[in-house]
């Protein structure tokens, strides 16, 4: 009989890459030697499962893992590290993908793609955060949730208050939810008991909800002074439009602004970039990628918006591209002016000047 573990051999200076993908209920991973493919398997989402099977079959290799960004985190990736295990994050759009593996797309097929990808040293690993940035990110991305969900909230007591023919009195008309305006609400009298049960549970949710984000306002504002955040902070206030949030936000999605060699790597990082196609002659330009951190995107928008009613050098470089773009393109080259004076603030460590050309 034989062992289905390889006893008595050294694979000392040998290779061993695993592909994973990963999902809720198991991993589909595949291995490859330097050579050919060598199993595909599945197994429980266990880091020391795998350790244990790579060191059992394959004792004394060098082993390789990846495994694509998304809902599992960078978890896995800390696991292996803290075992002396290579584990490197990918970004899926970067594995190389054939039109066939495209239209028969299965978990086998996933998992041997990154384990060829990795052994071919077709891979870019992406940039993976320290656990205390990681944190700090989730604070303000739970913030940016808790707000989505009060502008939902918000939505739908507005669409009822219509269909009962409920209009808002002049005092509270564009109201910014201020407690007044929802002792307004509050009092309210419906003719049937269900709708009056039915406006209290909006009534609830949302007072729920805007105290939620005022508590987690408050966090983030002790967290902005703090020594890890405090000097990038002040740099980033003195430029216009920047706030807080902004503020925050950026900080905890781009990290240390250093890692980005020039100013178009971090464009691409915070999504700027657009889409290109160029064929012989032919040259499109698209919209915006998909690419890049999309709440970096948001925020540098939304303040490209209020920089050029703020920043005269700004509004100056707003108004010669609205001759040759319509507003939505400019905005987001105004937003690439306002990244790269983030970066200059940050590298050179001097506060902003308004007014000054870049």
């Amino acid at each position: 009989m034989i062992s289905n573990s390889i006893k008595g051999k050294d694979f000392t200076g040998q290779n061993i890459y695993a592909g994973i993908d990963t999902h809720l209920k198991n991993w589909m991973v595949s291995l490859y030697s330097d050579e050919f493919e060598l199993k595909t398997f599945s197994q429980q989402p266990d880091v020391d499962q795998l350790e244990r099977y790579l060191k059992k079959n394959y004792p004394g290799a060098n082993y390789y893992l990846a495994y694509e960004a998304g809902f599992s985190g960078f978890w896995i990736q800390r696991s292996f590290t803290k075992k002396g295990i290579r584990c490197d994050v990918i970004h899926p759009a970067d594995v190389p993908t054939s039109d066939k593996e495209n239209k028969r797309k299965t978990d086998k097929v996933d998992s041997r793609k990154i384990a060829k990808g990795l052994k071919n040293g077709e891979l870019n690993a992406i940039y993976i955060p320290d656990e205390r940035q990681e944190a700090d990110r989730l604070l303000l991305r739970t913030r940016a949730n808790i707000v989505h969900d009060v502008t939902m909230v918000k939505n739908r007591i507005k669409a009822f208050l219509k269909i009962n023919g409920i209009t808002l009195p002049d005092s509270h008309k564009n109201s910014n939810w201020t407690r007044s305006f929802i002792t307004w609400l509050q009092s309210l009298k419906f003719a049937e008991a269900a709708g009056k049960a039915s406006f209290e549970v909006y009534i609830g949710e949302a007072t729920f909800l805007i105290e939620r984000e005022k508590k987690l306002r408050e966090t983030i504002s002790d967290l902005s002074v703090s020594e890890r955040y405090g000097s990038n902070m002040k740099l980033l206030l003195s430029i216009p439009s920047i706030g807080l949030i902004a503020a925050m936000t950026i900080l905890t999605e781009i990290g240390d602004v250093t890692r980005f060699r020039k100013l178009d790597h971090l464009c691409s990082y915070c999504g700027l970039t657009p889409n290109s196609h160029n064929s012989g002659e032919t040259e499109r330009i698209g919209g915006l990628s998909r690419r890049g951190n999309p709440f970096v995107k948001t925020i540098l928008i939304e303040c490209a918006w209020m920089a050029i009613r703020k920043d005269p050098a700004l509004l100056l470089y707003y108004k010669k591209l609205l001759p040759r773009m319509n507003a939505n393109k400019a905005i987001v080259k105004v937003a690439r002016k306002l990244l790269n004076r983030i970066r200059y603030v940050l590298l050179s460590q001097k506060e902003y000047v308004i007014g000054l050309v870049s």
